[in-house]
């Protein structure tokens, strides 16, 4: 009796691998090849590419657990339901309970399976300069031939030309409930436009006006958050033309929810005609802006985060320099 009641388990549980194994097979296929292709965020910067080749593979890993589970489930009712005329004893029992070889092939399978994922993630992390995250002020990972001098340290007399090879930097300024943006290798003029060239390593250094927020381009796959006094900086390089959206995904007050703008990536040849046409037309607005930083504070008379003095009240901070070059009248 014992004999046939470890025959009929070993049937069953090479019955239940066997259809568990092929329909596996066919969905990771399916999905490898139909949805794989359209998983988000798509494939505008290496980020985003890198991100979908992630969420593809986990997705690829967990189907089968899913699909284990459903075709047990499935056999189990089919098999051994009560309610069948004939049906066979359920795998249960003292047998069940004691067996070694599954209670170790569980452990052995489930440790392998989350350090193998642990040690995928950091590789990833790692060949993708962060991923498109914020890595702080000094980041661990940067662009491929870039110095971290070259790629979070560039200074305001840095110049940027197309088919360089250089970082652009762009600084994200974010404040209650708007961002603007500032370009330091062109004379540091800022502006409420997002436009970044194609085929370029970026480097997005994130900070805030007043409280936290978080700057998230979804499409390029770039999310930093942005600290008050604080330098967040993240990379990506841009490989398709299109737009994205910009939003704030920390929240940050009553109109959080409308802290939002887009961007757009173009050539290099259309973002240096921009870039330089936007430097000289916003010339002497630049002039009126605080001296470039990688952080600002906003002076005291600035209740919502303003950082332009009138002449009269004492800067918040006697360290930075901030405010007009001339006194208002």
């Amino acid at each position: 009796m014992a004999n046939e009641n470890s025959t009929n388990e070993t049937h069953h549980l090479r019955n239940i691998t066997v259809i568990w194994l092929i329909l596996s097979v066919i969905v990771d296929l399916l999905f490898w090849f139909l949805v794989g292709p359209h998983v988000p965020p798509g494939t505008m910067t290496s980020s985003a590419k890198g991100n979908q080749f992630d969420f593809t593979f986990l997705c690829l890993m967990a189907l089968p657990v899913l699909i284990g589970v459903w075709v047990y489930m499935g056999y189990a009712i089919r098999i051994w339901s009560a309610k069948r005329p004939g049906a066979e004893e359920p795998m249960t029992g003292p047998n069940a309970r004691t067996n070694k070889t599954a209670q170790v092939s569980w452990i052995v399978i489930t440790s392998v399976a989350v350090l193998f994922l642990a040690g995928f993630g950091t590789v990833e992390l790692v060949i993708s300069q962060g991923s498109g995250g914020g890595e702080g002020p000094n980041p661990i990972w940067t662009p491929p031939g870039a110095t971290k001098a070259e790629a979070a340290a560039l200074t305001p007399k840095a110049s940027w030309s197309a088919n360089s090879n250089q970082v652009l930097t762009v600084q994200v300024i974010a404040q209650q409930w708007k961002f603007t943006y500032r370009y330091p290798q062109f004379g540091g003029f800022e502006t409420t436009q997002l436009v970044l060239p194609a085929n370029t390593n970026i480097a997005f250094n994130v900070t805030s006006l007043d409280v936290i927020h978080s700057f998230w381009a979804y499409q390029l796959d770039v999310k930093a958050d942005a600290n008050p006094q604080q330098n967040d900086v993240a990379f990506t390089q841009t490989k398709q033309l299109g737009s994205f959206t910009v939003r704030c995904s920390e929240l940050c007050g009553i109109w959080h929810g409308t802290m939002f703008n887009s961007g757009k990536v173009v050539s290099e040849a259309a973002f240096m005609s921009w870039a330089q046409s936007t430097e000289q037309a916003n010339a002497q607005n630049t002039a009126d802006l605080p001296p470039f930083a990688w952080t600002y504070v906003p002076d005291a008379n600035g209740a919502a985060g303003g950082y332009y003095t009138d002449g009269n009240v004492t800067p918040y901070s006697t360290v930075e320099i901030y405010g007009s070059k001339q006194s208002a009248p």
